[in-house]
């Protein structure tokens, strides 16, 4: 394999923070004249969702990210370029890269409903509408944060919190939503807050979950958060 594939994973990688970062500012915050934020929350998250699991995918092996490896081959080269695949190659579709990850790495998705449902209100809003009465910001979160998370932290050390908007404003109220809507996500060792109150945000949250985050904070030696 030449070096030019080996760089694939870093370059999907790169999209697929930036697809994160709108995808948690979507769901999170809404403004006047934003009002369909957490319907594009849905198309960044699932965007976020398929480059992360095809950057896992293609560090096994690029072609593996390909419907028809023997396509590939135009009979004029000695090996494949990114230019080949990018002229010759079909990618697997969403719905099947649950499927592909598996096969390829062993990996299994966490959730595989939350899956089905964001995919399902995915290609409603691409090719027709939104669905009606639906928290899409709530789905977008879910899928973050069942799914994308816990992959991309054990795979690539990346935290789907610290990837929120403006870099110059914390993380802060991202993390008081997942902490009200008891989604629990990956905490990073340096992690802070300091304009939110974590107990106040905890007032309603089952025992579980709040030992859960609890034990979390005192991981990473934050317990003082748990006072106001």
């Amino acid at each position: 394999m030449n070096d030019e594939l080996k760089g694939i994973p870093e370059r999907i990688l790169g999209l697929a923070t930036a697809a994160l970062t709108q995808a948690n500012m979507q769901a999170v915050f809404m403004d006047p004249g934003n009002e369909y934020w957490p319907t594009l929350s849905v198309l960044n998250a699932a965007h976020a969702g398929e480059l992360f699991i095809k950057a896992v995918i293609a560090y096994e092996h690029p072609l593996l990210l390909f419907k028809d490896i023997s396509g590939l081959d135009d009979n004029r080269t000695d090996e494949i370029d990114v230019d080949t695949l990018i002229r010759r190659g079909r990618t697997h579709d969403f719905e099947r890269l649950p499927q592909i990850l598996w096969a390829s790495s062993g990996i299994r998705i966490a959730n595989t409903n939350c899956f089905e449902q964001l995919r399902r209100a995915r290609n409603a809003i691409q090719h027709f509408c939104p669905p009606d009465d639906s928290d899409l910001g709530g789905l977008s979160l879910e899928f973050i944060y069942t799914i994308i998370d816990p992959l991309i932290a054990s795979q690539f050390g990346i935290f789907a919190i610290e990837y929120h908007g403006d870099p110059s404003v914390s993380y802060d109220y991202l993390v008081q939503t997942l902490l009200r809507s008891e989604l629990r996500f990956s905490v990073p060792n340096d992690f802070d807050v300091t304009e939110i109150s974590v107990p106040e945000a905890l007032e309603a949250a089952s025992p579980a979950y709040r030992s859960w985050f609890e034990g979390e904070l005192k991981r990473v030696g934050r317990a003082d958060l748990l006072v106001d």
